[in-house]
Formats: structure tokens, sequence, C-alpha cells
């Protein structure tokens, strides 16, 4: 379920209406806003930060009320929904509804509303899976499809899968790693959240770093680098773009086998993933084993 936020009732004199005497003598417009968002974080925290702060929502409102007129309520409502969205990155969808009670429509009537719903525009994401544990290309598998899966996602591409020798951390089993490339109309908390979700459903538990999993979903990349989509983050739960993915041959090499005009940021710079990969060390990086046992181990098995 959607988590949602509700202001009602924010009214003001404006002078929106296709009649002259509207137009001079104004009258009284109610609006209602119905924001949804994830406030999981939130209410983890107790942080303003990381919610959607209302009383900006309802100044943005009253603005627009007593603001530039209007013929229609409809485009009052619509300018509102998009002042919304625009200002406040965690909003993922916005209902408006726009209450003329004064309306000249000639009969007796207790009020006339117009109610538009509008969502965020789809960004592209990049989404970087890895596992090594049991069925670890099966878990690779079931995890594209729960990302197809989700209400928030779609044009999903999938890379073809590659064997990764361990890095760091103790001695464990190679990996399968895959890249997804994606659109969403979510915002990026919500969209890692759903990630953490699938991870979780997959007997995902977060004890070693570094250490062996079952499945690990990585947001690596949210909006197009260097436009006004791409969200960048350095915060403890979110941290976008990847801090470390432009060094990861892993990751690296199957994105750009499903976009091969990828671009990532590297600090301030955006580059091509193409010229990136030509400086990361790629030589454990290599295509899927024909035969490969469930062990994780390679085509030879745990023996050889």
């Amino acid at each position: 379920m959607t988590d949602r936020i509700v202001l009602s009732g924010v009214s003001g004199t404006g002078f929106h209406g296709v009649f002259d005497h509207e137009k001079r003598n104004g009258q009284i417009f109610v609006v209602d806003v119905a924001i949804d968002a994830d406030l999981a974080a939130a209410g983890r925290s107790d942080d303003l930060s990381k919610t959607v702060n209302y009383g900006e929502i309802g100044a943005v409102v009253h603005e627009r009320i007593e603001g530039e007129p209007f013929d229609l309520i409809e485009r009052l409502a619509s300018v509102i929904a998009q002042d919304v969205l625009a200002g406040h990155r965690l909003v993922d969808e916005v209902t408006v509804t726009v209450h003329k009670p004064q309306a000249p429509v000639g009969v007796p009537f207790a009020d006339v509303t117009v109610s538009v719903a509008r969502r965020r525009d789809p960004v592209p994401v990049v989404i970087a899976l890895g596992a090594n544990l049991g069925d670890a290309q099966g878990a690779l598998m079931s995890a594209v499809a729960s990302i197809m899966d989700l209400a928030g996602v779609a044009a999903v591409q999938v890379s073809d899968v590659v064997e990764t020798d361990p890095v760091g951390g103790p001695d464990q089993p190679v990996y399968l790693n895959q890249v997804v490339t994606a659109t969403t109309w979510w915002s990026a908390p919500r969209l890692l959240a759903s990630l953490h979700r699938i991870e979780a459903e997959h007997g995902r538990v977060r004890e070693i770093r570094w250490g062996a999993r079952t499945l690990d979903l990585d947001l690596i990349q949210y909006g197009t680098p260097g436009m006004e989509s791409e969200w960048r983050s350095e915060s403890e739960d979110l941290m976008l773009p990847h801090p470390r993915a432009h060094e990861r041959g892993f990751v690296l090499v199957p994105w750009l086998d499903v976009d091969p005009d990828a671009r990532l940021r590297v600090g301030e710079q955006v580059v091509a993933v193409a010229d990136r990969l030509d400086a990361v060390e790629t030589s454990g990086v290599r295509p899927l084993a024909e035969e490969r046992t469930d062990c994780g181990c390679g085509a030879g098995g745990c023996g050889s």
C-alpha cells in the first residue's frame, strides 16, 4: 500500500473563471491535495528532510489560488499538480481537487469540483544484480522477474549474465552478475526500498561487507547524468550515483552489454561507460559458462 499525505481545505480568493465578473470580483476557491510518497524513512528517523513538507505544499497551493487567473479550474488543478511534482522529489503521484463553491452554475448546488491525478515523468535507472550462493542463476532470473513486476517500473532491458571472481572479503564462490536498465516514475527511495524487499524475499541478510550473498541488488544510477532528472545523494541510506560502480568491471561489462551508449558520473564528470571500461580491471569478468553447478563453483564443480 502506498503511503499518503492529504492536505485538505486550503482556501483563498481567486479570480479564475471565464466570465468578466469572475475575473473582476473574485470568489472563494478551496483545494485538497493528496500526495503519494514513500514515507518509511521519515517514520524510522523522525527527520523532516525525509518526508514531504506539507507546509510548503500549502504555501504553493495558496499562492496559485490567489495568483495568475485561469479560465478553467481544470487548468488551476493541473498547474498545482505540476508545482508539487516539480518542487518535491519524494512525491511519486499527486491528486489535486479544486472546489469552486460559488461558481455561476445557475441552479441551486452545493459545490463543483475538478480532480486531476498526475504522476512523475518516467526517468531511466540502472540496477546491478549479483549472487553467489545456492542457485545463483535462478536467483538472478527470479529477481529480474520481480523487478519487471514492480508497478512503478517499465521498459526493462536485461544484460547477459557474467561470471566474476570474488574481490576482497572472505573466500567464497564466484559471482554471477547482471545489469538491468529500466524507467520508473517512483522516487529513488521508493525504488530502493522495493529492491531491498526483493533481496529479502530471496533470503538476503546484510551481515558481512563484501561477503557471499544469495542476492544483491544495487541502484547504480537514477536519472540521466548531468540532466535535471539525475538524483544525487550522499545520505547514509541512499548513495546516488553508486559511489563505486565506476570502479567495478562486473558492473560496467554487463551495463555496456545492455546499453552500448551508457554514460555515468565519475565525480563531477560524466563519461561513457565504454571509455571507463578501458581503465578498469576486467580480467576476472567473463561470459557465463554454458554448464554450471548450483554450488556456484563453475562448470568444473567444487573439486576442480
